[in-house]
């Protein structure tokens, strides 16, 4: 029913929108002689994940790598000393392995009915192998946690059936038994910037609490742990959420092992809360108007939402389905594994009305359904599953988000949220304070992500970006990984941070020169 689609109006903002010729970056440096002050940028090398590689639009591909913000920071810092800064490229500007499942290549905007919408390009090439042409200085390892930064083998081709490796890294790794952390070693640099931990929270959340496994082509959902108080990351599953310990010990393995090979400057960033980017809030929670259910709304009421709240409510749980309103929009039905099943409960009330069959379906579907609430995300690939048939639900009941409860997967909940929230707060706590007892510059990027979230946005010279999915110019098209513009806007908080802490003179770089979402 509802899909990821850009109106004209809203490209049209999107190319137009600037206001007065001023910025929100008003620490920039760029009329002062450009000097590295206590730093030493010679060899500046970037750990990190995704978000440090250059990825965006759901894939790592050469000219998003190009305009990574580790290789903006080091075209600064050359004008200060730095030395070159080699990143391990894709071999083509589209980016996945044709070799790999779940790989695909970038997202592009195409006209799907009438409409744009992103779509995923099919890999043009096989995972290949580029150590020869190393060491790069951007270690950033799509999918990467903070413990696998530590981990030996995980750039180990063997790994990769065992799930114990990753191919971005088994692309560039100088053996099949070493690590991130080693390799960076091994250059010893003089400099350098770290960003870890999203990813210990952040595919839980872009799961909606889900562990998945597919056998046989039939892929089931599984609750995904919470794993505080399980310091063996070894046991975890690959959605679960990694213990605070974990993350920080890890954190401080890679600040101890860069020390020790006698680099003691770098700067080091906090954890974004998920709620602030576009893949959690750009669809509403009450997608469902009038005007789409049209003459569906009273039948809606009458067949379904009505017999099950009077049910619901002789167990002591009528707010969990209220009635459609005819002049307000809707919230979607989910389900929410936090709840008491009543599905056997549900089963005997209905029993007498809708004969055994039907009323087991019915307790089977809706035990632990209820509509969602202004705390629930709707995550964004969601949006085209709302209206769509289920496979195998019994008609009428089968109708995703309407008459049948989006799945734990399509969902981060209140519950899941508060999870992820709490998590990234003990994240966020543990980086601060390493950045403390290690002298090193810090980025409150946590705060930058609240702030571009914001109506408001950021300006940048006339130019505003905001959290806004596609037309906000900041985030690209998988609704989490930065443009080459917000990758600027990244840029220039490590560079303030490092001037600041460094007493360097490096000038911010302008974001409005790097590339946004593509329109065809």
């Amino acid at each position: 029913m509802k899909k990821i689609i850009i109106s004209t109006i809203a490209v049209s903002a999107l190319l137009f929108t600037v206001t007065s010729c001023n910025t929100d970056f008003d620490t920039d440096v760029k009329d002062i002689p450009v000097t590295k002050g206590d730093a030493d940028f010679s060899k500046y090398i970037s750990l990190g994940n995704s978000l440090t590689s250059g990825y965006r639009d759901g894939a790592l591909y050469s000219s998003g790598q190009n305009e990574s913000y580790p290789s903006m920071i080091a075209g600064q810092m050359q004008l200060a000393g730095g030395g070159a800064f080699k990143q391990p490229l894709m071999p083509n500007d589209v980016g996945g392995f044709n070799n790999l499942p779940g790989f695909p290549g970038k997202l592009t905007l195409q006209v799907v009915n009438g409409s744009l919408s992103p779509v995923a390009s099919a890999p043009a090439a096989a995972l290949d192998n580029v150590t020869a042409g190393g060491p790069y200085q951007n270690m950033g390892v799509p999918g990467a946690k903070s413990f696998h930064l530590v981990a030996p083998g995980y750039g180990s081709q063997a790994g990769l059936a065992t799930g114990t490796a990753n191919p971005y890294f088994v692309r560039f790794a100088t053996s099949a038994t070493t690590s991130v952390l080693a390799d960076a070693m091994a250059q010893k640099p003089t400099f350098f910037s770290l960003w870890i931990g999203n990813n210990d929270v952040l595919s839980y959340a872009t799961n909606g609490g889900t562990n998945s496994q597919t056998v046989g082509g039939v892929t089931t959902y599984s609750t995904a742990m919470v794993q505080t108080g399980n310091s063996n990351p070894a046991t975890y599953k690959s959605n679960d959420i990694s213990d605070p310990a974990v993350v920080a010990g890890s954190i401080k393995g890679v600040l101890d092992g860069l020390k020790s090979v006698g680099t003691t400057k770098g700067v080091i960033a906090n954890i974004p809360y998920v709620t602030s980017v576009p893949y959690f809030t750009t669809v509403p929670y009450n997608p469902l108007t009038p005007a789409a259910l049209g003459a569906n709304l009273t039948t809606l009421n009458s067949s379904l939402y009505g017999p099950l709240k009077q049910a619901l409510t002789a167990f002591g749980a009528g707010d969990r389905i209220n009635l459609l309103s005819s002049t307000a929009s809707n919230p979607v039905l989910i389900k929410d594994v936090a709840l008491t099943d009543l599905s056997a409960q549900l089963t005997a009330a209905l029993t007498p009305s809708l004969g055994l069959p039907t009323a087991a379906a019915f307790g089977q579907i809706f035990g632990q359904a209820r509509q969602s609430t202004p705390d629930d995300y709707i995550l964004l690939p969601t949006s085209s599953l709302i209206g769509t048939t289920a496979a195998g639900a019994p008609a009428p009941v089968n109708v995703y988000g309407i008459s049948y409860p989006l799945q734990n997967q399509h969902v981060l909940t209140k519950i899941e949220a508060g999870y992820v929230k709490t998590a990234t707060d003990a994240y966020n706590a543990s980086i601060k304070s390493l950045a403390d007892s290690y002298g090193l510059a810090f980025v409150d990027a946590n705060s930058k992500m609240i702030e571009l979230n914001s109506q408001s946005g950021i300006l940048f010279d006339g130019v505003r970006y905001t959290a806004k999915f596609v037309t906000g110019g900041a985030f690209s098209l998988d609704g989490v990984h930065l443009t080459g513009r917000g990758y600027g806007v990244v840029a220039n908080e490590f560079i303030k941070s490092i001037n600041a802490k460094y007493r360097s003179t490096l000038p911010q770089v302008d974001p409005n020169k790097y590339s946004g979402v593509k329109f065809p």
